[in-house]
């Protein structure tokens, strides 16, 4: 699947859109991790819960879940929160 990485993490990727493999969103995120070293703690914690500052879209559809189904048609969006004063 197509997966939109967004600018702060870029640095692992080089690139803003790559591909990964993977039957659900917690496979996906593995896939991405293999493929570039680091960038899955950035957006999941020890505890396997996603970080609340990282939201994930399934073609438009907003994911809390990381098992939740994929397809290999489908398009995940990465988007990080802006913070500042």
């Amino acid at each position: 699947m197509n997966v939109l990485i967004p600018s702060p993490l870029r640095s692992y990727t080089q690139q803003s859109w790559v591909r990964a493999e993977g039957a659900t969103l917690g496979a996906v995120l593995a896939d991405l991790e293999r493929q570039f070293p680091g960038i899955r703690f950035r957006m999941v914690d020890e505890q396997d819960r996603l970080r609340r500052h990282v939201r994930f879209f399934v073609n438009g559809e907003p994911v809390f879940d990381l098992t939740r189904a994929l397809a290999t048609h489908d398009e995940l969006c990465i988007v990080q929160a802006l913070s500042g004063g």
